[in-house]
């Protein structure tokens, strides 16, 4: 793709609209930016851009583009059917997404690991990227975390493959992208103040698959049987059936080759079980041996608030988990857990029924203590499967927490729902949660 000379337009002032602007420009091409935000909020991005000699237009202005440009690229998190982005479509000039743009003006140079789902991708992609530098494959986590592609691409630096995660917003402004080895977490409802239906939610995620073929490869929860165009691979912690699984604590691979024991590392709960075990069939299917992953996946940890471990005071285990902002997220972490739990849910009211839990709760959970706007409604649902209480605030809630435990038991928080009713996000509220750990005796 050749942008010398091309008008390039770009939606969106965040990291990604930059990261697209900067390497558009690189390029040789001339590129005004554009995001329809308040004009004076705005300001620090104007300033940012015009550092790098970008205009970058805001307001009602920005809902008004002229037709003289040759290309839009836009950020992920802007709708092709919002109205910034419908007044370049609607005079004919193509948009596509800011990984579409990486792809075709360097990403395709060089393997490309893709990795998406509802949960779990993350710790997935940053466990992946740990595997593949430990054997000497030269990359850097991308795209959905980590750096935005774009910017990888524009620095120059060479890379050996590339790690990309991709949320369902990124995909669906692909055209010609295609992973070599595609990865499908796992799939539950969410983002539906985006999509107009489940259905429309999981077509974006599985472009994912569109242009692969027949030499490519899947990497899929065995759950979640997909129809992809070329090879395919299944991994699962609670199916004897898939390719990779999980028994008694150990991971064991194709033609059962036991890979190493889970338990011998810094991980917990099977849904991070299943994480390795993706990361490790992403990693081979591009060439890496086995045996060259263990000792990156011994010494990993992963990311803060991802069932994170936090302590452990008089033989009780804290785990937080505060990323958990959606009822399939909690699930997971609930059925991940070999312990018993003492769990602290709990939030923003979103409109999430927590009653969909009413049997993974019922098995898992010994004491309920429930947070936030949401925290009473969920009281009332789970009292007639589990002991359960709310708490004012979660100083509280970890205190009664410790009180209900005994020794062997886990204390999880995973709240299933976002965390606006109480913190700025679910950093803070992790933060918190450690705190209130760090000050409790025993």
């Amino acid at each position: 793709m050749q942008l010398a000379g091309q008008k390039i337009a770009v939606l969106g002032a965040g990291t990604s609209g930059l990261a697209s602007a900067r390497l558009a420009v690189s390029r040789g091409a001339t590129v005004v930016a554009f995001d329809s935000g308040d004009s004076t909020k705005l300001q620090p991005a104007v300033d940012r851009f015009a550092g790098f000699e970008i205009e970058l237009v805001t307001g009602d202005a920005a809902l008004k583009p002229s037709a003289d440009f040759d290309l839009c690229v836009t950020s992920p998190g802007i709708s092709l059917e919002w109205e910034i982005a419908k007044g370049f479509s609607n005079q004919g000039i193509e948009i596509i997404g800011e990984i579409e743009l990486a792809w075709m003006l360097g990403g395709k140079d060089k393997p490309i690991i893709g990795i998406t789902g509802t949960n779990g991708k993350t710790t997935t992609t940053d466990l992946l990227a740990n595997i593949l530098n430990g054997a000497g494959v030269k990359t850097v986590p991308c795209g959905n975390y980590g750096l935005a592609w774009c910017e990888v691409i524009r620095s120059g630096e060479e890379y050996d493959a590339h790690t990309v995660e991709l949320s369902s917003f990124q995909l669906e402004t692909i055209k010609g992208f295609r992973p070599d080895v595609a990865v499908w977490m796992n799939f539950a409802p969410d983002h539906m103040d985006r999509y107009t239906a489940l259905d429309e939610y999981r077509e974006a995620k599985e472009r994912i698959f569109e242009n692969q073929s027949a030499d490519d490869l899947a990497v899929t929860k065995h759950e979640d049987d997909k129809m992809v165009p070329g090879r395919r691979l299944s991994f699962s912690a609670f199916s004897e059936n898939a390719d990779y699984r999980y028994d008694n604590g150990v991971i064991v691979g194709p033609d059962n080759e036991t890979l190493l024991n889970y338990r011998e590392t810094g991980l917990n709960g099977k849904h991070n079980a299943e994480n390795v075990m993706a990361a490790m069939a992403a990693a081979h299917g591009i060439g890496v041996a086995y045996e060259s992953m263990v000792d990156s996946v011994m010494s990993y940890a992963a990311p803060e608030h991802r069932c994170e471990p936090v302590a452990t005071k008089g033989g009780v285990t804290f785990i937080n988990d505060s990323k958990s902002t959606n009822l399939h997220s909690l699930e997971s972490s609930l059925r991940g857990q070999d312990d018993r739990v003492v769990l602290i849910a709990g939030g923003k009211q979103k409109g999430l029924d927590f009653s969909e839990l009413d049997q993974v709760v019922g098995e898992k959970v010994k004491n309920a203590i429930c947070i936030g706007e949401i925290g009473a409604e969920i009281c009332d649902l789970w009292s007639a499967k589990v002991a359960s209480q709310t708490a004012g605030d979660l100083e509280e809630a970890v205190a009664l927490a410790f009180e209900k435990c005994s020794a062997g038991d886990t204390i999880l928080f995973s709240p299933g729902t976002s965390s606006f009713d109480m913190f700025s996000g679910y950093e803070e509220r992790g933060r918190c949660f450690k705190e209130a750990v760090n000050r409790l005796s025993g």
